[in-house]
């Protein structure tokens, strides 16, 4: 089907924003399109300088052969630092108080938008490292999870814990739990992860890093190799933290059940990663 310049854009834009991470050879439009690979790149470089201006991300050409285009997700700190922002206001609000200090996260992990947008932000920290698979334990982190792994364009591994017949043969290990200090039992069943993948952990909620740790312990039974650890929320004033390589969105420094007041602050991400050294490490490792 031939397609007028201003269709081809769309057309291209779309099939792009919707495959991050994946290379796609310029044969593959041509063909789409039945137009030369000449058009082909004027086009894609209308595109990247589009999604560079907007901050959407922008587009990697890989040379050779095998080549091709990568579509790169990224946000722009201004971006990150407004949502994180609104993020702080959202988790700060007292109604959301539980008893033992527990905070309901729960409309949050449940609103598409939201979870769309800390997928994003993980994605632009974590884009320059090789990542094969995201890996979170049941249940809250699993929607942070699949959002972080739609713009890696990777698959999900859910540890679990308990054991599941549909899973067939598990690996299960026991860990330290780093804030009841008991001894509990997380599993991963055999088929979902490759020995020797790299692998990106996300979580909803740290306190010492007890299960996160767990997670790292049991990837060493798969011989895999921990590309990074992104969590949406982590808690301050830990006697002791077992994890100290992550990424956080927001921390939560304070709460006072009396008075209902709950004191969020930024967590890590703007101390560990600067975004715009994200965009030119892309080049470099890529």
């Amino acid at each position: 089907m031939k397609f007028r310049r201003s269709g081809r854009l769309v057309d291209m834009t779309n099939y792009m924003l919707h495959h991050p991470h994946s290379l796609v050879p310029l044969t593959f439009f041509s063909e789409k399109y039945q137009s030369a690979k000449s058009s082909i790149s004027e086009d894609l470089t209308i595109i990247k300088e589009t999604f560079e201006q907007q901050g959407i991300g922008t587009l990697l050409t890989v040379p050779g052969a095998a080549g091709g285009v990568k579509f790169i997700p990224k946000v722009e700190a201004n971006e990150a630092k407004q949502f994180i922002a609104e993020l702080c206001e959202l988790i700060a609000k007292p109604e959301r108080l539980l008893p033992g200090g527990y905070l309901y996260l729960t409309d949050l992990l449940g609103t598409p938008s939201i979870v769309n947008k800390i997928g994003r932000l993980f994605a632009t920290v974590f884009s320059n490292r090789k990542i094969d698979v995201v890996m979170t334990v049941a249940t809250k982190g699993i929607p942070l999870a699949y959002a972080v792994a739609a713009q890696l364009d990777v698959p999900v591994v859910i540890v679990r814990k308990d054991s599941k017949v549909t899973e067939g043969s598990t690996v299960s290990i026991n860990y330290v739990s780093g804030s009841s200090k008991r001894i509990q039992t997380m599993l991963l069943a055999k088929r979902s992860l490759k020995e020797g993948s790299n692998v990106l952990i996300i979580d909803d909620f740290m306190k010492a890093g007890g299960t996160i740790n767990g997670m790292i312990s049991l990837l060493e039974e798969f011989k895999a190799t921990v590309a990074g650890i992104g969590v949406l929320v982590e808690t301050e004033g830990v006697e002791e933290r077992l994890v100290d390589q992550y990424v956080s969105l927001v921390k939560l420094a304070d709460v006072d059940v009396r008075e209902r007041n709950i004191h969020v602050t930024e967590g890590t991400y703007f101390q560990i990663v600067n975004t715009k050294e994200i965009g030119e490490e892309l080049y470099e490792d890529r």
